[in-house]
């Protein structure tokens, strides 16, 4: 991913790409252009006002990112819509849910540590498949209340959506899959409502006194809850998986860490620079023509894809070692989690979980490694979700 980067970097701030199934669009891999563009009116993540290809029927039904443009929610929504949608969300996405799961983010993470810990002797251990993984996705349906029955097939789909390289045929039954399970989650929450977060917005949208703009339609409830179970957990995954590996793989940064010259919050805010969790996402929109310098135009209608991923590591912020992962690093700025009025309302969140798990995991074995050369790591099939296939680790030497 990284020396892609490094060729698009050097086309320039904003260069255009195509984006599986040939659809044109333009990367932009400057930090400092991102945050602009981020807050800027003239873009909109509204496909269906504002990408002409969409609206005329130039993108084919099979696209394999169709899911990720016509979902109705805050994702996809631009000005005063967004604003709507998001003030809704952020009723049952509030500080007092989140800081509340706390205890059962470390009872989760303890329990996950000991079934680790029964790895036999001499044997390795999957970090990724069973740490990084399960600890985000445990919570996520906790908090969103989803039965445990539903859990198996959910992970499924949502992996499925990040795999940037499956068929259309598996992305169609991805989303009869998973959208089966949300309308039934929807239903079973309304019958029998809960302390979950899924009931939270529910009752958000049942509540009328507003007038009927300020609720959720059905659609939009349901693809909320496809946006916030589905990159509510990706984020926090790949967080600790390259987190993970950034120590095991740098044992330096680890020896600071464990020295008190260096925090976890740094290890974590590092770790968010220069491997951003998503590292591409799509899509904006211009509205009108955009001139970004250089002679350089995005024109009226014309796909973004933010390439957080490259700014991370945008040498005009960071220095000509951006690329190192150096956890004393003194600008550590980033936009793995948005900027503006898209900021990550699960920021807090991603960053608890990481900030409980992470000294736990190397407290509880002091001795890790990695069980394979680091060059046999695969990333994952995916140029929208960062991380690794595996991370297998052996927990002593």
């Amino acid at each position: 991913m990284h020396g892609e980067n490094d060729k698009l970097r050097a086309r320039g701030p904003a260069t255009l790409v195509a984006l599986p199934g040939g659809v044109e669009a333009w990367s932009v891999n400057n930090q400092a252009l991102i945050r602009d563009l981020l807050t800027d009116p003239r873009v909109s993540k509204d496909t269906r006002q504002h990408w002409p290809a969409w609206i005329n029927g130039e993108i084919p039904a099979d696209w394999p990112l169709q899911i990720w443009v016509s979902v109705q929610n805050m994702f996809t929504a631009y000005g005063g819509d967004h604003k709507r949608l998001r003030t809704l969300v952020s009723k049952a996405f509030t500080a007092r849910r989140t800081a509340a799961m706390q205890p059962r983010i470390e009872e989760l993470t303890r329990g996950l540590l000991d079934r680790i810990a029964a790895t036999p002797e001499g044997g390795t251990a999957d970090l990724r498949r069973d740490f990084a993984y399960p600890l985000p996705i445990n919570v996520i349906c906790e908090l969103f209340g989803v039965p445990e029955s539903s859990q198996p097939e959910l992970h499924a789909a949502v992996d499925t959506i990040f795999r940037t390289t499956a068929t259309p045929e598996e992305m169609q039954a991805c989303q009869v899959s998973i959208y089966g399970i949300l309308t039934a989650l929807v239903a079973d929450k309304r019958e029998n409502p809960g302390d979950d977060m899924t009931s939270g917005l529910i009752a958000a949208r049942d509540d009328e006194g507003n007038g009927e703009a300020a609720v959720l339609s059905e659609s939009e409830l349901i693809d909320t809850l496809l946006l916030v179970l589905s990159a509510g957990h990706e984020t926090t995954v790949n967080l600790l998986d390259n987190a993970i590996h950034a120590l095991l793989t740098r044992p330096e940064q680890l020896a600071l860490v464990r020295s008190g010259k260096a925090s976890w919050d740094d290890v974590i805010e590092e770790t968010l620079r220069a491997e951003a969790p998503v590292a591409n996402l799509p899509l904006r929109y211009a509205v009108e023509d955009i001139e970004i310098g250089g002679g350089v135009t995005i024109r009226k209608g014309d796909a973004i894809l933010m390439a957080y991923g490259a700014a991370g590591r945008d040498p005009e912020v960071h220095g000509t070692d951006a690329e190192l992962f150096d956890v004393t690093r003194k600008v550590k700025d980033h936009l793995a989690f948005g900027f503006g009025a898209h900021f990550c309302l699960g920021a807090p969140l991603a960053r608890m979980e990481a900030r409980i798990a992470l000294p736990a995991l190397f407290e509880r074995f002091p001795d890790l490694v990695l069980a394979v050369p680091e060059e046999e790591l695969e990333p994952m099939e995916s140029f929208i979700s960062n991380g690794h296939k595996a991370l297998p680790v052996r927990l002593a030497r």
